[in-house]
């Protein structure tokens, strides 16, 4: 086959595969994962709760006046927004997505919110003929820009299947958990053993500052044995730092936590360990870290330290 022939028929595959896909929510997270769907030369119609940033406007982005919009437009929608009220409000509140939504079209939420709660947003959703998937993630803004996110994946196979290739654009680790409702308790899960290790890595190394060692150096002791892990890393270094500018925010991971606690008393079971850093994250609120990164969580121990790290 002449060569012209073979790029012809290679640009005709991928046109045929390209989609019309939807994004609502573009905050810190929301914004870098659309970009990469847009880069891949998807159409892309966006909506937010206030302006569409212009740096997204480029190849065949359009901005929505409304998630009802987008979803009339798209055949698979995403939604990244903060919380469960929010996840219902664009779903089916005025001008909201299940107005647009036709037979046949997939919506997918990326946002981390209530398992129980996303049970029944997907039979409403299925309701109207179409598939929904609960896709929360893991990595923060980093991993948003990197496109190296972990996503936990709750839903059919066969809505799954169509929508991993996207995935694949905004992350690396992608794992279909279990149906719908799994995805959102796998974050969940993920959302105690993140805190429970911020928590661990601010106690020892306000251990060790109070003790006089250096944290620092501590720090990159521990890195060479068995205590080392991702958090001491990289939370372990903005705690010495000091960089305390917001991947994920205090008052999501405690709006996380409680998502947990509230999940435990449903179904019986103590959770001591998360009801304890969840505390330590209402420390922090209450003197007005919310906005903080969650590695400031170790300003809560500080305080009653009446001692810093660095």
């Amino acid at each position: 086959m002449p060569a012209n022939a073979r790029r012809f028929r290679h640009q005709l595959s991928r046109n045929q595969t390209m989609s019309k896909l939807g994004f609502i929510g573009l905050g810190i997270m929301g914004a870098p994962m659309a970009a990469h769907l847009i880069k891949a030369g998807h159409e892309v119609f966006l909506t937010t709760r206030s302006k569409v940033p212009a740096d997204l406007l480029t190849g065949k982005a359009v901005a929505c006046k409304s998630a009802k919009e987008v979803a009339e437009k798209a055949d698979i929608i995403f939604m990244m927004l903060p919380d469960t009220p929010d996840v219902a409000r664009v779903l089916f509140g005025e001008d909201g997505v299940s107005l647009g939504l036709s037979r046949g079209k997939t919506v997918v939420d990326m946002s981390s919110i209530s398992p129980m709660d996303t049970k029944e947003f997907a039979k409403s959703i299925n309701d109207l003929g179409c598939d929904y998937l609960d896709a929360p993630v893991s990595g923060g803004e980093v991993g948003a820009k990197a496109a190296s996110l972990t996503i936990m994946v709750g839903g059919p196979d066969a809505a799954f299947d169509k929508v991993k290739p996207l995935f694949e654009l905004m992350g690396k680790n992608i794992t279909l958990v279990g149906g719908n409702g799994d995805g959102q308790t796998c974050k969940v899960a993920n959302q105690i053993i993140v805190a429970l290790n911020i928590a661990a890595v601010g106690e020892a190394l306000l251990f060790a500052s109070k003790a006089g060692a250096d944290p620092a150096k501590v720090r990159q002791a521990l890195m060479g044995g068995f205590a080392a892990s991702r958090i001491l890393e990289v939370h372990g270094e903005r705690m010495i730092k000091r960089t305390f500018a917001p991947g994920f925010r205090i008052g999501l991971h405690q709006k996380d936590l409680g998502l947990a606690l509230s999940g435990a008393r449903t179904l019986g079971v103590a959770l001591p360990q998360t009801a304890g850093a969840a505390q330590l994250m209402q420390v922090c609120a209450a003197n007005d870290m919310q906005d903080l990164d969650h590695s400031a969580l170790v300003r809560a121990l500080e305080l009653m330290a009446h001692h810093d790290v660095a």
